[in-house]
């Protein structure tokens, strides 16, 4: 598969879908596929427990392939006993609630010994059905791969695996004092690798994470951006200040606040806390920015960050900032869109991402985006454009970008703009586009040429 230099464009996916996976065999779109979500259900609100971008990839590609015909079913673990079996999550996509283990009180360190319930579920859901009523398996997460493997052998199909995010390279950009990923996990996930027919990666950097660190061959690497529901997220019609004036008063912040938000699952990965080191840094600097500066902090404890759910808020206070920060649950979706409009920036400063959904999102919504430069980042991020990245990790560095946006009002307009311009680039219905390539090219193998044993 050739390198990009530039931006990648939807026209280059599917470019790089069609010339790097031509196969002698000739390939069909599946018109049933089962998706497979051991670990976290499309139903779970972003932003709390496990739930996050994934969670949204899962329910907007589903939604997105069901639209171009192809049916989805989505087999994930059952964590209450309050939803029925199947629930119908959009015409053509139905999520299927399969048993395996309790369902509360399950960490996911714990699910790998549930895998065998839940494969088992699975089996049973398609034996109730008439034969080869799936044509193809597509998981998410390493956890999924497993049951996706055994799956796909069973039912002679093939098997394409979207590893989200990977042992080996969050291992590789530990933040300070988080817990590294277990061997386990590692050696998993090289099986899962070495089983699949495709590979797909949100980026080339991440295809060439796959290869570096775990020997996927390229021909079966991927590469298809993640999307942004464009439908939901985007600036208000009334133009992006008076939306952001707007979002402010339905959520009670000042008009001429200068509003750095954090968004997403708060644990060490995601650093946060580099945020508020930033706001500390600028009010001390500048002392006036005090009776100004809000910094909203929406979404739950996750992760590592479970370990010690009340750090944020101890740290907050211990800077002297704790009267600047706003905790805010997570939110629903469009919720979560009054929050981007009313943001002047949207801060990322994760250690690793694999695509960084949230940053699309904020950009539709016409917010721009000061990010970390890693993983997909900066592909998401048009770095001085829609948005800044910064090298590192140092928060003085975060604070000299957000200085920036204290001192110009006008900057959030101007990127603003430019911004949800950028993510038009990534709608939900090119990567939906783009998958069922990949799909087709899946079913265009012989059966099992592709599938590997353990060992």
């Amino acid at each position: 598969m050739s390198q990009q230099t530039a931006r990648p464009t939807r026209f280059g996916q599917v470019r790089q879908v069609r010339q790097g996976l031509r196969w002698r065999m000739p390939g069909r779109r599946p018109r049933r596929i089962a998706m497979l979500s051991v670990h976290t259900s499309p139903l779970h609100q972003p932003g709390t427990g496990d739930a996050g971008g994934m969670n949204v990839y899962i329910v907007e590609l589903a939604k997105r392939l069901a639209e171009i015909n192809i049916e989805v079913e989505v087999f994930t673990r059952a964590t209450t006993g309050a939803l029925p079996p199947t629930v119908e999550l959009a015409p053509g996509v139905t999520v299927r609630h399969v048993d395996a283990g309790p369902y509360e009180g399950l960490a996911k360190e714990d699910l790998p010994a549930q895998l065998c319930a839940f494969t088992h579920g699975v089996m049973q859901a398609e034996a109730s059905r008439r034969a080869g009523h799936y044509d193809l398996v597509h998981s998410h997460y390493w956890l999924s791969g497993h049951v996706g493997w055994l799956a796909a052998q069973r039912w002679g199909v093939p098997l394409v695996h979207t590893m989200h995010t990977m042992a080996k390279v969050k291992n590789a950009a530990l933040a300070e004092g988080d817990t590294p990923e277990p061997e386990a996990r590692v050696i998993g996930e090289n099986q899962v690798v070495r089983a699949a027919d495709r590979l797909i990666a949100n980026t080339e950097e991440e295809a060439d994470e796959l290869a570096r660190y775990y020997d996927a061959p390229r021909e079966r690497i991927a590469v298809v951006h993640p999307g942004v529901n464009l439908r939901r997220f985007r600036p208000d019609p009334a133009g992006i200040a008076a939306g952001r004036a707007a979002a402010r008063h339905r959520l009670g912040l000042p008009q001429d606040a200068v509003v750095p938000m954090f968004a997403g699952r708060i644990q060490p990965l995601k650093a946060p806390d580099v945020l508020l080191h930033a706001a500390a840094r600028l009010v001390d600097e500048d002392p006036s920015l005090r009776s100004r500066l809000v910094v909203p902090i929406v979404g739950g404890p996750s992760g590592s960050g479970l370990a010690r759910p009340e750090r944020l808020h101890k740290l907050a206070a211990d800077l002297g900032v704790g009267d600047l920060v706003r905790f805010q649950p997570p939110v629903d979706q469009d919720r979560l869109v009054d929050w981007f409009r009313a943001a002047t920036v949207l801060v990322m400063p994760s250690h690793s991402e694999s695509f960084g959904l949230v940053a699309i999102e904020a950009q539709a919504c016409g917010t721009p985006v000061v990010a970390a430069e890693v993983g997909g980042l900066p592909v998401a991020v048009a770095d001085g454009s829609s948005g800044f990245l910064v090298r590192g990790h140092d928060p003085a560095d975060y604070a000299a970008v957000l200085r920036r946006f204290a001192e110009n009002p006008a900057l959030a307009l101007t990127m603003g703009d430019a911004a949800a311009r950028h993510a038009r680039d990534f709608g939900w219905e090119a990567t939906a586009a783009v998958t069922a390539e990949v799909y087709a090219a899946a079913c265009g193998r012989a059966p099992g040429a592709y599938h590997h044993r353990h060992g």
